[in-house]
């Protein structure tokens, strides 16, 4: 039995909606034991749903009731112990072994808190194999091989600390000092700051999708939305970019300047160059297409929409700032071989 199973029934809480927290002398009610398998079952169910669903979902599918406030310590007291206790896990040995190119992709989410609104910044590292070389015009449509092996660390706090977070996973991964890796994100500047100094020999990459946002929004402010101007400047300046970088950009712009609608004082091109001109580096798409690489930020920007999104923005739900991390980390444990051996081994 561990620490974490061996609890009391308690018949009365205070309660913040999904963050929770408990009295200091809790009324006591009935006496015993959590059985592991119980645990186990109640911490999965409450990392994938919210805590009172996951009480139906229990009685449903196990016969199993435990009430949704017991559901709620158990998937806490789980994610804070699995969390101080990530040296202790196996995947590092199969990050190291596993096939292909070393990826970390870094991003934030946003979580209602008891204090309110609350970025929760995430960074996922993975192994993946490269794909079929790809051509310009198949840069959207190309599928690249699922990662052999993810693990994501999380947390609520200044880019600083959460620098120091990342650096120990990668330290523990191999990664830092890994000769082929790649940090993909969108253009935060905390991000390119953390990998600067967490990894700097990584090559850094612009999410190919949120680059030509930029570029359409950009174009969009001058020339208007769905008219054959505007979408004739879009595939001109979105192949420019994807087809040479920068350079490609800035080309595309010194000729497009000429054609200004007469009332448009073009400030939002000069802005766009000033924007692509802080990611000079981290623009070579169709290099990467030819490698077989990724250009996109997908891995760590679906990790934001099902470990944070789905999970912890439920109507109502506010949480306790020192619970998101975990639980998005132990949100993310669950679909590997971890999950089964932080039970086994228990």
């Amino acid at each position: 039995m561990t620490a974490v199973g061996r609890i009391l029934l308690w018949r009365q809480y205070v309660s913040a909606a999904e963050g929770g927290h408990y009295p200091a002398d809790p009324v006591v009610g009935v006496d015993g034991y959590v059985t592991l398998a119980a645990e186990r079952m109640a911490v999965l169910a409450g990392a994938r749903d919210s805590f009172a669903r996951a009480q139906v979902t229990l009685k449903e599918l196990a016969g199993l009731e435990l009430d949704d406030e017991v559901i709620r310590h158990l998937t806490h007291a789980a994610a804070k112990r699995l969390s101080e206790t990530r040296v202790e896990r196996t995947d590092a040995e199969r990050f190291a072994a596993a096939e292909g190119v070393i990826e970390t992709q870094i991003d934030a989410g946003k979580v209602n808190t008891l204090t309110g609104w609350r970025d929760v910044k995430l960074a996922a590292f993975c192994r993946r194999e490269l794909g079929e070389p790809a051509t310009l015009a198949e840069w959207n449509e190309r599928e690249l091989p699922a990662p052999h092996i993810r693990t994501v660390v999380a947390n609520i706090e200044e880019a600083s600390i959460f620098a120091g977070r990342v650096r120990a996973e990668a330290d523990r991964l191999g990664v830092t000092t890994a000769t082929d890796v790649t940090a993909l994100g969108d253009g935060a500047e905390w991000i390119w700051n953390l990998v600067g100094d967490v990894l700097p020999q990584a090559a850094g990459m612009l999410d190919a999708y949120h680059a030509l946002e930029h570029v359409s929004d950009a174009i969009k402010a001058i020339w208007g939305h769905e008219n054959a101007e505007s979408e004739r400047h879009q595939r001109t300046a979105h192949t420019a970019l994807l087809a040479d970088g920068k350079p490609g950009l800035d080309r595309w712009l010194g000729g497009v300047f000429g054609t200004l609608p007469a009332e448009a004082s073009g400030d939002e091109l000069r802005s766009l160059a000033a924007y692509f001109a802080s990611h000079p580096t981290r623009l070579n798409y169709v290099e990467r297409l030819g490698q077989g690489r990724s250009i996109g930020s997908g891995l760590i920007e679906g990790s934001v929409k099902q470990l944070v999104n789905r999970r912890l923005k439920l109507t109502g739900a506010r949480w306790r700032v020192e619970h998101v991390g975990p639980l998005v980390e132990l949100a993310a444990l669950i679909d590997t071989p971890d999950w089964t051996l932080c039970w086994t081994a228990a």
